[in-house]
């Protein structure tokens, strides 16, 4: 029989990746959205389905989750203070339209959550943090933004002399293949950190034996309950990313989504958790500044790397925080 504790995790980490799906997943087809190639409830579902289906497919951002960050046995208190402090992160980000990392977030909150139990800084894979996280929080926007800029100058070329109309529909068709394959990518790589939490904390209660893989049933409600988070919240920050960078048009749009899934695939062959928010922006940013640096609104794109710098440091901040406070009454 589960404990309460163990319920009382497993809860909270259903509640993230809710808030997950509403957060980072509307991303996935803001794009798709706002030029519309298809309408919000159509690709709400399409995203859901492909998210699904990712979610399902690969162990190795998990694991990095479960294995790769702490070096030290947890108590469930501290998996559930993680969560608390990437759940207040998220619904101030969410609330103020601000698309930071949902992935980062979490692992800022467990790092800061070990840190306090252990109160030691050793008790931190630093190494893993550097490879699988700090390097990738760099990389992947920045892989993502060359490839935008490169596909979106080859797109230029390939169709300048089509009729619009013609090429518009073109992409309208195109568009909604890469965002398939962009909800795919999405779910293959950020579905896993809560699973890998909640495999932690199995593993933590003695659920799981240490080492050991995801349950099915752990990727299967995660993979549900992202989808029901897209299905429900996503509009607000979908305004920030969907035309809050430069003005999208099909083409743009379909050569962003597809920048990002090259990015965002890299990452999860790595076993690396990457923000799909932050590799979809700067693949915007990158297909946008093709047409002119004056195309791209840098002022906002400031605002959203202030906030990818300060989640890491401000969610280690919050998950100590939440540890201390409730390892006062345990």
């Amino acid at each position: 029989m589960l404990s309460p504790l163990l319920l009382g995790v497993l809860a909270s980490a259903i509640v993230f990746e809710f808030i997950n799906g509403f957060h980072d997943t509307a991303n996935t087809i803001a794009t798709t959205v706002y030029t519309r190639a298809l309408p919000v409830r159509t690709a709400i579902l399409m995203s859901a389905g492909m998210n699904f289906v990712g979610a399902l497919t690969s162990e190795k951002v998990a694991m990095t989750i479960a294995h790769g960050l702490v070096n030290v046995p947890l108590e469930l208190y501290v998996i559930l203070a993680a969560l608390l402090g990437a759940i207040i992160w998220d619904l101030a980000t969410w609330w103020f339209s601000i698309p930071s990392s949902s992935s980062h977030a979490l692992i800022g909150s467990l790092i800061g959550a070990t840190m306090v139990f252990t109160a030691s800084v050793g008790t931190v894979e630093w190494s893993g943090v550097v490879e699988k996280v700090v390097v990738p929080l760099f990389t992947s926007p920045l892989i993502g933004f060359c490839i935008g800029f490169l596909l979106m100058k080859v797109l230029l070329e390939l169709f300048a002399y089509w009729h619009p109309a013609r090429a518009s529909k073109l992409f309208h068709k195109l568009q909604i293949a890469s965002s398939l394959v962009m909800s795919y990518s999405h779910g293959n790589n950020d579905a896993q950190k809560t699973m890998g939490i909640i495999t932690l904390a199995l593993i933590a209660s003695g659920v799981l034996p240490e080492g050991s893989g995801v349950p099915m049933w752990v990727k299967i409600t995660c993979a549900a309950t992202m989808a029901l988070g897209t299905s429900i919240g996503g509009r607000r920050i979908m305004k920030t990313v969907g035309n809050g960078v430069t003005k999208l048009d099909s083409a743009l749009g379909f050569a962003a989504q597809v920048s990002s899934a090259v990015a965002i695939e890299t990452m999860t062959a790595l076993g690396a958790p990457v923000s799909t928010t932050q590799v979809l922006t700067t693949s915007i940013m990158g297909a946008g500044s093709v047409r002119g640096a004056k195309k791209v609104k840098w002022g906002m794109a400031g605002s959203i790397f202030t906030a990818w710098v300060v989640t890491l440091p401000a969610t280690i901040a919050l998950g100590g925080l939440c540890a201390f406070l409730i390892g006062l009454v345990m």
